[in-house]
């Protein structure tokens, strides 16, 4: 599967993986993200059940705070 993940062209061995997988395969443990899937945002309780297809853009955000 060939993806499109945060502006660069990815390749994964598999027709479809959660959004979930896909975090813990590029080791994206940060706590506040933003994820958006062919630009619709996906929340946090549908990570697990968002299939992410070849040919899809995927957007993983880390938010960082500080002051």
């Amino acid at each position: 599967m060939k993806i499109t993940l945060n502006n660069r062209p990815e390749n994964f061995d598999a027709d479809s993986l959660s959004v979930s997988r896909i975090m813990e395969i590029k080791s994206f443990h940060f706590k506040m993200l933003v994820v958006r899937l062919n630009d619709t945002l996906i929340k946090r309780d549908d990570y697990e059940t968002t299939e992410v297809r070849d040919g899809d853009d995927l957007k993983i955000i880390h938010l960082v705070s500080g002051g």
